[in-house]
C-alpha cells in the first residue's frame, strides 16, 4: 500500500437525526475505513474525514482542501443516511480530484425481528444514494459509482481498480513527453494539437534535436556498457544466427549506450515518455530498439515515428496498470481465414517486454528503413488473455479515443524468419466488425495494448477527462 497518497472517505448525513445518531454514523464509518485498509488489499490508504458531511460549508471546505493537497488522490463518498443534495452542489462543483460514489450500506442484511423506524432513519443508504446520485448527474460530474457491500471482495476489487485509474488521472497532469526528432514525414495520424493535449490531459510535449541525445550517448562510459552487457547475458538468450559474435556484441553494446543515455536524458528532464523517428537519426548508428524495449519494461511510455500522443497514452495506461502487460503496439497483418480471424500486432523493433509470454532473446537483424546499421532487439511471443487496444485521434476540433475489446491468443506456430516480437489477437465482436468500426471511427495504426485493463476501466479514465470515446465490443 502506497503511503505517499491517500483517498479521503467523506460520509454524508444531516443534522436532523441528532447527536446520538451522528455518533453512530461516525463509528460505523470508522469501522468500515479500518476494515478496508486492513483487509481489502488496496493500493492506497483510505482516510476517514471525521467531520461528517452534514452542511454545505463543511462539504465545500473538504473539497477545497482535497483540491490543493497533493497527497489526496481522490474522494470517496458514502451516504450512510439521507444527505440532502443541495448541500453538495458547491463543493462538488469545486472538486477537481476523482470522485467515487460508494453505494453501500453498513449491514448487508435486513434484520426483520429488530427493524424499526429508528433503524430505518439511521440506515437508509438506498434513500441517500438516489438523492446524491441525482445531483452528480445534474452537475454532469462523470463520477464513478460502485455498488456492493463493502466487505465483499468484488466491491473491494472495484475500489482497487478505481483507485489505480484515479491515480493515473492525477499523474497525467505531471506527464512529460520528450520527442527525439520530429514526426515521420507525410504521416497524418501521428500529428496533433499539443496545446489542447496539455489543456485537457495535462501533458507537456517537448521537442529535442537528435544532437541533444547524441551528446548524452557520447558521455556513456565503457564500464557502464560492460556492466549492463553482463546483466543482459544473465537475463536473455543471445541468438547469433548468421552474425559473428563480434559484430553481434557491438550492436548490442550500441543499444546499451542508447538505453543508458535515453534514461539519463529523460530522468534529468523529468520525462516519463518519449518518441523516436527512424527518419531522424543523424549522429546515431542505429535506430533504438532493444534500448526502447528495456525502457518500456521499466515503465517509460513510448511510440515510434514521433507519435507523442500514443507515447503519452502508453505511459498513462502503464501507470493505471502498474506497468503490467501494457505497451505500444501496431496492427500489422490479418489472418482472414474463417477459422482463424486474427490480427498480428508487432512493430519494426519496439514491442514492449511486459507483454512477453516467452523468455525474450536478443536478435540482431537488418532493418530496411532508416539506412543505419543492423539494430539489436528483443524477440518473444506475446501473452494470451482478454484485454483492450486503445488509440486517440485529433479530429481538429477535439480529441477522441477508440477502445476495442480483444482476446490475445497463444502463439503455437513458429515464425523463424520474423525478427521481431509478436502478439496475436482476436477483435470483438468479430474481425470484420471490429476492423470496419475502427476504420469508420478514424482509428489509426498505433495503439496501446493492455492485457491488464478492461474497457470499463478505460472508460472511467476517459470520462474523468470529459473526452469523447467509443467502445467496440
Amino acid at each position: 500500500m502506497s503511503t505517499e497518497k491517500k483517498f479521503w472517505f467523506v460520509v454524508g448525513s444531516q443534522a436532523l437525526y441528532g447527536d446520538e445518531a451522528l455518533e453512530k454514523v461516525k463509528a460505523d464509518a470508522q469501522e468500515m475505513t479500518t476494515y478496508l485498509n486492513e483487509h481489502a488489499d488496496l493500493p492506497f490508504e483510505i482516510e476517514l474525514q471525521t467531520q461528517l458531511a452534514t452542511t454545505a460549508d463543511v462539504i465545500t471546505n473538504i473539497m477545497k482542501e482535497a483540491n490543493y493537497r497533493d497527497d489526496i488522490a481522490g474522494v470517496i463518498t458514502w451516504m450512510h443516511t439521507f444527505s440532502p443534495a443541495k448541500m453538495w452542489i458547491r463543493g462538488t462543483k469545486l472538486l477537481q480530484k476523482p470522485l467515487l460514489h460508494l453505494a453501500t450500506q453498513f449491514y448487508d442484511n435486513i434484520s426483520w425481528e429488530k427493524i424499526d423506524m429508528d433503524y430505518m432513519n439511521l440506515h437508509q443508504s438506498a434513500h441517500g444514494d438516489r438523492e446524491y446520485g441525482f445531483i452528480n448527474k445534474r452537475l454532469d460530474k462523470q463520477n464513478k459509482i460502485i455498488f456492493g457491500h463493502w466487505k465483499d471482495k468484488a466491491t473491494q476489487d472495484d475500489i482497487k481498480s478505481w483507485m489505480l485509474i484515479a491515480n493515473a488521472y492525477n499523474e497525467s497532469f505531471n506527464l512529460k513527453v520528450a520527442r527525439f526528432g520530429d514526426n515521420m514525414r507525410n504521416v497524418a495520424v501521428t500529428e496533433g494539437d499539443k496545446i489542447e493535449a496539455q489543456i485537457q490531459f495535462g501533458w507537456t510535449v517537448d521537442y529535442f534535436g537528435i544532437g541533444d541525445l547524441v551528446a548524452y550517448i557520447e558521455d556513456v562510459k565503457e564500464e557502464e556498457v560492460q556492466d549492463l552487457f553482463a546483466e543482459y547475458q544473465k537475463k536473455y538468450d543471445f541468438d547469433y544466427r548468421d552474425y559473428n559474435e563480434v559484430d553481434f556484441n557491438q550492436s548490442v553494446e550500441e543499444q546499451i549506450k542508447y538505453e543508458i543515455a535515453i534514461k539519463r536524458f529523460l530522468d534529468d528532464g523529468g520525462y516519463t515518455a518519449f518518441t523516436t523517428n527512424f527518419e531522424d537519426l543523424h549522429g546515431m548508428k542505429q535506430l533504438p530498439g532493444l534500448a526502447v524495449q528495456r525502457l518500456n519494461e521499466q515503465g517509460y511510455g513510448f511510440a515510434g515515428e514521433g507519435d507523442w500522443k500514443t507515447a503519452a497514452l502508453d505511459r498513462l495506461l502503464k501507470i493505471a496498470t502498474q506497468n503490467q502487460a501494457t505497451g505500444f503496439m501496431e496492427d500489422y497483418t490479418y489472418d482472414m481465414r474463417s477459422d482463424k480471424q486474427n490480427i498480428l500486432g508487432s512493430h519494426m523493433l519496439e514491442v514492449d517486454p511486459t507483454l512477453a509470454a516467452t523468455k525474450p532473446k536478443i536478435v540482431v537483424d537488418f532493418l530496411g528503413i532508416g539506412d543505419k546499421n543492423d539494430p539489436a532487439r528483443l524477440v518473444f511471443d506475446g501473452k494470451a488473455g482478454e484485454g483492450i487496444v486503445v488509440t486517440m485521434l485529433d479530429l481538429g476540433t477535439h480529441y477522441k479515443f477508440i477502445v476495442n475489446e480483444i482476446v490475445a491468443e497463444s502463439l503455437t506456430e513458429p515464425a523463424p524468419h520474423l525478427p521481431v516480437a509478436r502478439v496475436l489477437w482476436k477483435t470483438k465482436p468479430s474481425l470484420e466488425t471490429g476492423v470496419r468500426r475502427w476504420i469508420e471511427e478514424g482509428g489509426g495504426h498505433h495503439t496501446v495494448l493492455s492485457l491488464t485493463l478492461n474497457s470499463e476501466e478505460v472508460e472511467t479514465l476517459i470520462k474523468m477527462f470529459d473526452a469523447e470515446y467509443v467502445v467496440i465490443k
